[in-house]
Order: C-alpha cells, then structure tokens, then sequence
C-alpha cells in the first residue's frame, strides 16, 4: 500500500490537486514442500519458507482529485466546425472513486494473452463558467445549452466503468531488427448517470487498438585488453575461447493504432460537451491527436482515430520521432466512417528512458489550418496511472 498528496499551478491560473492510494494484493503462494539440511541437533530437516509466486498482481486505485483548467477551446460540435466558432471556457472538476485492474492469471490456457479485467467507479461533479477579458470570445456570448449541451447547468454524475484489456507479446522471426509484437488491446463500456437530471445521462463504450513492433539492436561486450586479464583467464586469440557475451538494446518501435469510441443516449438526452472527446493537438488527458490542429479542435460524441508511428534511437538519452494521423468526429454514430478523414504528420525529438521516448517536442503539420508545435511528456512520469482521466 502506498499514498501520496500532491498539488500543481500553471502561470494562467489553472490548478490540480489531489490525493492518491494505491494497494497492490501480493498474496504468498506456497511452491510446495521443500526440504532443507537437516539441524545441528539431529533433528528433521526444516522446511524452506514459502515462495512468492512471480505473476501479475491485482492492483487497487483510490483518488480524491479536483482541477481546475482556465482556458479551454470550444469550437462547436462535428467534424465540419470553424475557426471562426471558436471560443474558451474554464472548467472545474472533482473526482472521488476508485479503480481496479484484476489479471487473471489463474487460467493457464490464456496466460499468455496477459488478459485483465477493469473496473471503476466515481463521483463527478463539473462546474463549467465563461472566460470574459481573452482574445477569444468567452463559450457563453457564442453559445447556448442547445449548440453546447450541458452549458447551462451540471448535475453531478455517478460513473461506472468495466473493461478487459490483453497485452500478449508475439515473437517474431526478424532479429535482429523486429524481434517482436506487443499487442494492447482495450474495450471499456462506461456508463454516466446524472441522479437529479435524467437529460444528461449516457453511454459510452471504447476499443483502443494499438501495435508495436520493437526494434533492437545486439551490442557486443568488448573483450579485455591482454593487461586486464587474469593468468587463468580466456585469450582471445584461443581458438576454444567463447565469444564475449551479447546483449538487446531496444532502439525503438513502429506502432499502429485504432481508436474508435461511441456514444449512446435517449431521444430526450444529450452527452454534455464537457464529456465528449476531442480531436485536435491534445486532448484534455494530454494525449496526442491530430497534433497540427488547435487543442480541442473537435468534439462530438462519437470519435474514430487512426495513428502510425516511428520512434528511434539517435544518441544517448536522445531520439527521433514522426508520426501520421487520421480522424474524424461525429454526431451521431451513423455518420462515423473512414470518409471525410482529417490528416495530420509530425516529428521532433524524444528524449528516451529505458528504451522508451519520455518527453517528445514535436512540430506538427499537413491539416487544413497551419502548424502546431507541441511539447508532450510520457503520464507514467506523473503518476499517470493512479490519476482519473478527466473525460
């Protein structure tokens, strides 16, 4: 069990602040019995201790967080919206709740499709108010509750959430350039309830989709110069003397992902623009999508994105990075296709860790309205997975 509390402020105002636990279930598993050397007095030999048994452990999430983020862009609702609808608006929001990620180690016929079950339950209170005094127009002199659902009030909503999700590793017969393929599939089916307004309620199931191919490199240990060596040790130049020892450095990956999100909602009730996903730069998760485009570009209940990928090491800590990307959103789930795609490419630098990109500066171009640069950091080096995400 672990816990912390921590707090974060931006120049323009925008705070969060939160606190954290998180309990993993590391249960000992006996391995059997297993005999020791008997005592100096003659006596039985003692068993060992039990071992712990090594395999995914159950990992428990609780959370008490409120943030409030001052400039916000709204550009109306679709895939066809403008740059002359744009405005902003600040939000606050307060999440209490918790989740769980369950592997299910116990079947050995699907170990090794490393399957989880997800679980969540949270309490989400959003208070939504017009910016007045920017460049751009505050949401409320451009908007109202008809073309911006949920403008005019926001009730409290109770949020459930259940998924699975498997993460198998496929060999592959390309060493030393692929020597294999990570699979993360996730589908989650979340469900938002507003108890005191039955207009606001909706559900949303997702699919995130994403393949890496990683690519690595051998790195061969230096024998020892001929000073360095001992008497009994191998010289090089013997010919029964084993080659010195080899080793995998992962120098990158190229990855592919489908994400494809829906939304369902009775005649009388509409998903509040505060919950719809985006599309545009980053998303309120700071997660990367259509980067050349504003933050936030595009929003509606029912989201398809298609990224393609590659990463390399360049030197030391450093490396490169570019990136395509397809999306559209849309109103209704009829009108989601693979038409009417928006484009966007990027590339910049990384800075790596662990044989993975941490920090990416990336300038984004090929849409319809210019270039973006975008700095973008890794959510695992924040805490990125004990913390609610805010859609």
């Amino acid at each position: 069990m672990s816990w912390d509390v921590d707090a974060m402020g931006a120049t323009i105002g925008s705070w969060r602040a939160g606190g954290y636990m998180k309990l993993i279930h590391t249960p000992v598993i006996p391995t059997g019995s297993i005999l020791g050397a008997p005592d100096n007095s003659g006596g039985p030999p003692k068993k060992k201790p039990a071992k712990v048994g090594v395999h995914p452990y159950t990992v428990f999430n609780l959370y008490a967080q409120t943030i409030s983020l001052n400039k916000l862009n709204y550009f109306g609702l679709g895939n066809n919206t403008t740059l002359a609808g744009a405005s902003v608006f600040g939000m606050s929001q307060t999440i209490v709740g918790a989740n769980v990620t369950k592997p299910v180690f116990e079947w050995p016929s699907i170990k090794k499709l490393n399957l989880s079950l997800l679980g969540e339950l949270n309490g989400r209170f959003v208070d939504i108010r017009g910016e007045h005094g920017q460049s751009t127009p505050s949401i409320d002199t451009l908007y109202t509750n008809a073309t911006a659902p949920g403008l005019s009030s926001q009730p409290g909503f109770i949020q459930l959430g259940e998924g699975i999700r498997i993460g198998p590793t496929i060999p592959l017969p390309f060493e030393p350039l692929i020597r294999d393929l990570e699979l993360n599939y996730t589908a989650k089916f979340q469900q938002f309830f507003a108890p005191s307004s039955s207009t606001n309620s909706f559900l949303r199931w997702t699919v995130d989709l994403d393949h890496t191919f990683n690519l690595y490199s051998v790195t061969q240990s230096t024998p020892l110069h001929a000073s360095a060596r001992g008497p009994d040790e191998c010289a090089p130049q013997k010919e029964d003397c084993p080659p010195p020892p080899t080793s995998w450095n992962r120098n990158g990956s190229i990855g592919f992902r489908l994400l494809l999100s829906e939304s369902i909602n009775s005649a009388s009730s509409a998903v509040p623009f505060y919950f719809q996903q985006t599309l545009g730069g980053q998303d309120i998760d700071s997660a990367l999508t259509l980067g050349s485009y504003r933050d936030y570009r595009f929003r509606a209940p029912n989201l398809l994105l298609l990224q393609e990928s590659f990463e390399h090491s360049l030197w030391g800590p450093f490396g490169l990075k570019v990136m395509a990307e397809q999306g559209r959103v849309a109103l209704t789930r009829g009108d989601l296709g693979f038409s009417h795609l928006k484009h966007s490419f990027a590339g910049g630098l990384t800075l790596r860790a662990g044989g993975f990109p941490m920090v990416s500066l990336m300038f984004a171009w090929g849409g319809a309205e210019g270039h973006h640069n975008i700095a973008n950091m890794n959510s695992s080096l924040l805490g990125g997975s004990a913390r609610p995400l805010l859609d």
